[in-house]
Order: C-alpha cells, then sequence, then structure tokens
C-alpha cells in the first residue's frame, strides 16, 4: 500500500499538552473507524508549527478525505518513492 508523509501547518503545534495531543489523535482515530481498514496512521512528529503525519492509504484521495472529516488542515501531500536508514549504507 502507498505510504504519504502529510504536513499540516498549525501554530504552535510544539506547545501543545498531553491532553490536546490526545485529543486530536482521539479525532483522528475516530474518523480511520469510519474509514475502514484501507487507510491507517503510522505516527505523526510534532514540530514548533507543524505537525508531519505518516499514512498508508491507497490514494491522494483517502489522505484528503481523512483531514476533511477529522477538520485538519492539509499544507502538502507527498507519496513516499523509497524508505532509506542506516542499512540502505550497507
Amino acid at each position: 500500500m502507498p505510504k504519504y508523509v502529510i504536513e499540516r501547518e498549525i501554530p504552535e503545534a510544539g506547545k501543545m499538552n498531553a491532553e490536546q495531543l490526545k485529543a486530536i489523535s482521539q479525532t483522528s482515530m475516530g474518523v480511520l473507524d469510519k474509514l475502514g481498514p484501507q487507510i491507517q496512521w503510522v505516527n505523526s512528529y510534532v514540530t514548533n508549527d507543524k505537525i508531519y503525519c505518516i499514512y498508508n492509504a491507497p490514494n491522494e484521495e483517502m489522505v484528503r478525505e481523512h483531514a476533511k472529516l477529522g477538520g485538519f488542515p492539509v499544507n502538502a501531500i507527498s507519496k513516499v518513492a523509497a524508505v532509506i536508514d542506516p542499512i540502505t549504507a550497507e
């Protein structure tokens, strides 16, 4: 299944407390339950003013539908072409 990186601009995202992060995670999971198993949230990286989310999904349209239903911003969606790590160098 294709993997996507979603960039979400959220001012002061890095200042969110545990309860706020839990709330947005619960919203995301609720939408995923409605959309079914064909879309999966892998993880997210919270930075100062952005959240970068990694999703497995059949297409970009489903990623956009998840964002729409959850009320999440989408500033960019990039399909992952390859994954590399230190083992790639061996």
